[in-house]
C-alpha cells in the first residue's frame, strides 16, 4: 500500500445503498457520502474498493454508491445548450445531496478513466459550481505496482481547478489481486484501516465544513 501524496436508501435506479445490515443502514444521515467509482466493468477492483469503502463506514455516516455513469453521454456544449441529459442530472442531484464525495479511480495510461473524466466535466458545468468547496476524498487501485497513481494525481489536478476541497490523504492500492479475495472482498487489513480512516476524515470534513458555514 502506498501512503498519502503529501471517499441510506434511496428510490433512484442509479444510486445503490450500503449492504442491509451494515453499520450505515440506521444511522444519522446528516452526513452523507456519495461514492463514485469510475470502472464501468462489474468486477472491477475499483468497484470493489467502492463497495469496501460503504462498509468500512463508521456509525453516524451514510453512503451511496452512484451507479449510472455510463449512461452519460460525451460531453457535448451543444447538447448542454438544449437541456441537461437525464443522466447528467441524477449526478449532479446526487452530488448536491450529499455532504461529502469519495471517487475510487483506475489508471489507463497514466491518468484516470474517460467515462470519470467526463462525469466530473458534466458535473463542473453550470453557474451554480456545485463541485466548488465540496469535501472530496480519492482512492484508487490497481493490477501493477502504481496503485492507480496516474489515476488518482490526474482526478486530484481536476478537482483543484474545480475549487473542490480535495483531502490530501489518498489510499493507493498497488497488486490489487493480493489485496482482495476471490469474491472481490477487501481483506488486507492494513488498506482496510486506511479506506476506513479515509472515510472518517472525509466525514470529518464535511462536518467541519458545515459548522463553518453555519
Amino acid at each position: 500500500m502506498l501512503r498519502p501524496i503529501q471517499t441510506h436508501r434511496t428510490d433512484d435506479p442509479q444510486l445503490s445503498a450500503a449492504e442491509p445490515g451494515k453499520v450505515n443502514d440506521a444511522v444519522d444521515p446528516t452526513t452523507k457520502i456519495l461514492i463514485v467509482a469510475g470502472s464501468l466493468r462489474r468486477d472491477s477492483y475499483n468497484r470493489a474498493l467502492a463497495r469496501a469503502a460503504a462498509r468500512l463506514a463508521p456509525s453516524g455516516v451514510s453512503t451511496v454508491t452512484f451507479e449510472g455513469l455510463g449512461a452519460i453521454p460525451f460531453y457535448d456544449g451543444d447538447v448542454e445548450d438544449k437541456g441537461l441529459p437525464a443522466p447528467v442530472t441524477a449526478l449532479r442531484r446526487a452530488i448536491v445531496e450529499a455532504d461529502a464525495l469519495l471517487i475510487a479511480t483506475p489508471e489507463y495510461n497514466g491518468a484516470t478513466s474517460g467515462v470519470l473524466k467526463n462525469a466530473l466535466d458534466w458535473a463542473s458545468r453550470g453557474p451554480d459550481r456545485i463541485l466548488a468547496g465540496t469535501p472530496v476524498a480519492v482512492m484508487g487501485a490497481s493490477t501493477g505496482g502504481s496503485g492507480a497513481r496516474g489515476g488518482i494525481e490526474s482526478i486530484v489536478r481536476t478537482l483543484t481547478r474545480t475549487r473542490s476541497d480535495v483531502l490530501d490523504h489518498v489510499v493507493a492500492v498497488p497488486f490489487a489481486a493480493r489485496a482482495f479475495d476471490a469474491d472481490l472482498a477487501l481483506v488486507d487489513s492494513e488498506i482496510r484501516a486506511d479506506v476506513a480512516q479515509l472515510v472518517i476524515q472525509l466525514a470529518d470534513r464535511a462536518r467541519r465544513n458545515t459548522a463553518l458555514a453555519a
